[in-house]
């Protein structure tokens, strides 16, 4: 039996796609079952970060030269690095600001420029303006990128009953533990105290015996070495030797000769006072009004926020129960991946909160079948969406995830238009298969010229 509708009118409209689609059910059928299984693990396997990756064009040169004025740092530091790093390629933009004791200078770059390689030319550019720079400078010129992923993701805290210097020793194993997981750049542990040997000298015993600075520096730089010893010979075998000359202890610094003129020999005790302390502190750390100390660790680019959190809190876990005392507490604090899970978790939500308000609407209109396809839709587009995102390197994070949810409206409406247009047309009594090619055919193109 032939349909009137069909006999007296051809197809006129048809969208390619979707027309190979219907002459190709089986395959259809096939490549759906792909796109479910390849969906579901690039879901899986997508690394989720809070914020995407952001390469800032800035590098930052800083120098430090203490006991200078601002116009001194400006005519020995700050205009000969200038000078140097004018002539790179791809500079938009170069601002300086020398102040007491200090160079800072700012060289942006123009966002398409390769960050890398620019960070590589103003360090090579550096280098060149060292020749000029005062030889007396304590440190040389740091140079830096500004790089938004050496933010923590998480701080681990320490504390307790404890010396700082024992709460230490214990952030130092778990930084040793944490940094051992691939998904760590790297542990920075603040709050603890850095042990530092300090010499204050008496200038008036210098005087009395004829001592000055220098003897002190090259005495102290002479006898804290350790060197080679050489090689020993066996019957069947050739030994290295290793000759330990570092100091370990505050009496041996003591016990330096530092001037030995006319048969007087003089230490470095009788010129000068060793003091065994600590270098002055940049950072605090305290939580319940106790001291303590905070391993801050930060991510690689383009890992798995979650599942480096997850293997952290797994790590500080084991440690403390098998390696450290039952009254020291260890507490995670400002742990990005929960709000990354959060987003995750609203994007799962949305999908499915869609797809059981779309299939329950349409089933009253159009049928449980039409409705179906509506709602099987929606998964399939962000299974698709994940296997593109993960192949070109791409992260779930907050702006994808953020265009994925509002892409779900779009989805809804498109699907919603379409089936409905195909549901009209076999209403008037053309065929399924005709409804289905020439449906989708008049409203294709509006619909992807819309989204």
């Amino acid at each position: 039996m032939v349909d009137k509708k069909d006999s007296k009118k051809s197809i006129i409209r048809e969208f390619g796609l979707s027309t190979l689609a219907i002459n190709n059910r089986t395959s259809v059928i096939i490549l759906t079952i792909i796109i479910v299984f390849l969906g579901v693990n690039a879901y899986l396997t997508i690394p989720k970060e809070m914020a995407p990756e952001v390469k800032i064009p800035y590098v930052h040169v800083s120098t430090p030269y203490p006991g200078n004025s601002p116009v001194d740092i400006e005519n020995l530091i700050t205009r000969p690095i200038e000078k140097e790093i004018k002539p790179i390629t791809g500079i938009k933009n170069i601002t300086s600001t020398s102040i007491q004791d200090f160079s800072i200078i700012l060289v942006e770059f123009n966002p398409e420029e390769d960050i890398t390689k620019a960070l590589q030319d103003v360090k090579d550019a550096v280098d060149k303006a060292k020749s000029e720079l005062p030889s007396d400078l304590d440190t040389d010129p740091n140079v830096i990128d500004i790089d938004i992923n050496e933010m923590p993701i998480l701080y681990v805290n320490l504390y307790g009953n404890y010396t700082l210097n024992e709460l230490k020793k214990y952030a130092e194993i778990l930084e040793d533990e944490i940094e051992k997981l691939p998904e760590i750049s790297k542990c920075e542990i603040k709050g603890a105290l850095e042990r530092e040997i300090r010499i204050d000298a008496d200038i008036h015993k210098m005087v009395a015996t004829m001592v000055h600075f220098g003897d002190i520096m090259s005495a102290i730089a002479a006898e804290n070495i350790t060197m080679s010893g050489g090689n020993i010979r066996g019957t069947d075998f050739q030994r290295s030797l290793r000759v330990v000359g570092e100091f370990s202890t505050v009496s041996e610094i003591k016990d330096i000769v530092d001037s030995d003129e006319n048969g007087k020999i003089v230490y470095l005790r009788d010129v000068a006072e060793v003091i065994d302390s600590y270098q002055e502190r940049v950072s605090y750390s305290r939580s319940k009004s106790l001291p303590g100390v905070t391993v801050d660790v930060v991510k690689r680019a383009g890992e798995n926020l979650i599942i480096a959190s997850d293997k952290i809190k797994d790590i500080v876990a084991e440690v403390s129960q098998e390696r450290f005392p039952d009254d020291l507490n260890v507490s995670i604090t400002n742990d990005m991946s929960k709000y990354t899970r959060s987003m995750v978790d609203n994007l799962q939500n949305s999908i499915i909160t869609g797809v059981i308000l779309v299939t329950l609407t349409l089933m009253f209109f159009m049928g449980l079948r039409n409705s179906t396809f509506v709602g099987v839709a929606i998964p399939l587009s962000m299974f698709m969406s994940f296997m593109i995102l993960n192949a070109i390197g791409y992260t779930a994070n907050m702006m994808v995830l953020f265009g994925l949810i509002l892409a779900l409206g779009m989805l809804v409406d498109n699907g919603i238009v379409v089936v409905e247009n195909i549901y009209r047309m076999m209403q008037e009594g053309y065929s399924p298969i005709r409804a289905a090619k020439e449906g989708v055919g008049e409203v294709a193109m509006p619909i992807i010229t819309s989204t």
